[in-house]
């Protein structure tokens, strides 16, 4: 379970707890963290949250998906969005769930994950979400042109880092930061903070909140 808020994470926890034959092998808050305890002890089912410091939900979820291992993403947002849904789809999630859910859709959703089916939170139009998927398939996103290390800098960007801290935070040099933000700009033809700062938000990137 990767949740970037504590009081959220153990509330999650609690229901987890009460669920039979649900045990919780671990935790955390971090999104790069969350990406290796999946990799060194794959769980069957490892629940996200989109707001992860340091690596986002989303793209924790693709790199779970590459790791070729079998446990399956559910992410639990606090956005009722079919475009933060059909995003978390396309980064490779087995089920997208409102944080507002009870404990009954939280049962569901693990029993259809590990069943082998997607799950959409009920509180979204699968309409939508189908709609928006079908689009995204036919134009595609412009996070595309980017490489992972290049998504991950974009992220700690428009968060407000700058470009030592980055390096710090993904144990880089500073020299390999200021290439990646470079070329990340070149590619998305954006050469100002705060276009990029819009440009994640649209993405799923960053929560509108955070900016």
């Amino acid at each position: 379970m990767a949740g970037g808020r504590a009081l959220v994470r153990a509330g999650i926890r609690a229901l987890l707890e009460r669920l039979p034959g649900v045990e919780v092998v671990g935790e955390t808050g971090d999104g790069l963290e969350a990406v290796e305890l999946v990799r060194c002890d794959p769980p069957d089912v490892i629940l996200l949250d989109v707001t992860l410091p340091r690596l986002n939900g989303f793209a924790a979820a693709a790199q779970i998906s590459r790791l070729g291992v079998p446990t399956r993403v559910l992410m639990i947002s606090m956005h009722a969005s079919p475009e933060y849904a059909s995003r978390a789809f396309a980064a490779g999630v087995s089920g997208y769930l409102n944080e507002d859910s009870g404990l009954d859709e939280l049962t569901t959703a693990l029993n259809e994950i590990c069943a082998g089916r997607r799950y959409l939170s009920r509180a979204i139009d699968p309409g939508i979400v189908q709609q928006r998927e079908k689009r995204a398939g036919n134009g595609g996103s412009g996070l595309d042109a980017l490489t992972p290390r290049q998504r991950q800098i974009l992220q700690l960007i428009a968060e407000g880092q700058d470009t030592r801290r980055i390096a710090e935070r993904l144990s880089v040099g500073v020299k390999t930061v200021e290439t990646h933000r470079a070329e990340l700009k070149q590619r998305l033809d954006i050469f100002d903070i705060p276009g990029l700062v819009r440009f994640a938000i649209r993405n799923g990137l960053l929560p509108p909140e955070v900016s």
